[in-house]
């Protein structure tokens, strides 16, 4: 049986015992009915992973014992900050797990002028909460032992508008370049611009080339929103990153 392993928000380095917070307890307790002496793999985000054994178990509490900590660099040396217009149901947790899982590193929900998602302040908060919280069961998933950071929600002209070393790409069906033709990508890394389910308008495509982003294009084919991002990310990680 594997062995589950569990993220725990707190820093472990300096702590010997530890207890679980709400969630952990939910799972380890009440899904997988584990018990007193067995073994659990923690990690906190440090690039570490913390080897652990169950001390106490109920049903709101379990604590845990730490036996070692083990440095276990999972992370891809590609830096990818995926900017990612907001898709409607459950296209937009979709693309942030597998995206967490083939390695972006930053997720920034963004609006445009054609998202068709419509929420107020306090649910869009709970939104970002939920998204995080499924970018933590991505990294438990996956293995990863850095935890991508899910930003609060931008208007896509002033995330473009940010200041950045980093490559900036966005991708468009019409553009001269592929991403295997790009030569070269800076230390800093990619920022990655996916469009919404009904694209840019013509006025944000200008925007983002004023803003020095390059156009790339994937194939002949126009993908949706969600495999946009996973492709791009999929074909930036296999020609510039850890895929093979």
């Amino acid at each position: 049986m594997r062995i589950p392993r569990i993220y725990h928000p707190e820093p472990l380095t300096a702590l010997h015992r530890c207890e679980l917070n709400d969630d952990a307890v939910n799972h380890v307790a009440r899904v997988l009915r584990m018990s007193v002496g067995q073994q659990l793999e923690l990690f906190d985000g440090s690039n570490h992973i913390y080897p652990a054994t169950i001390d106490e178990i109920s049903k709101k509490t379990v604590k845990v014992r730490l036996d070692s900590a083990i440095e276990d660099d999972r992370e891809s040396n590609l830096n990818i900050h995926l900017g990612q217009v907001i898709s409607r149901g459950d296209r937009m947790e979709f693309t942030i797990q597998k995206s967490v899982e083939l390695g972006v590193n930053v997720i920034t929900p963004l609006w445009s002028e054609r998202c068709g998602v419509k929420l107020d302040a306090d649910r869009m908060e709970k939104k970002i909460q939920q998204w995080q919280k499924i970018a933590i069961a991505a990294c438990e998933q996956c293995g990863r032992n850095r935890v991508p950071n899910i930003r609060p929600l931008m208007k896509l002209t002033d995330w473009c508008a940010e200041t950045s070393e980093m490559l900036k790409l966005n991708l468009h069906p019409r553009a001269e370049c592929s991403i295997r033709q790009l030569s070269k990508i800076p230390e800093a890394g990619v920022r990655l611009l996916i469009g919404s389910e009904g694209g840019l308008s013509a006025s944000e495509i200008a925007m983002t080339e004023q803003q020095q982003f390059q156009s790339v294009l994937l194939g002949k084919r126009v993908l949706r929103t969600e495999t946009a991002a996973l492709a791009a990310i999929t074909a930036l990680q296999v020609c510039f990153g850890d895929l093979s």
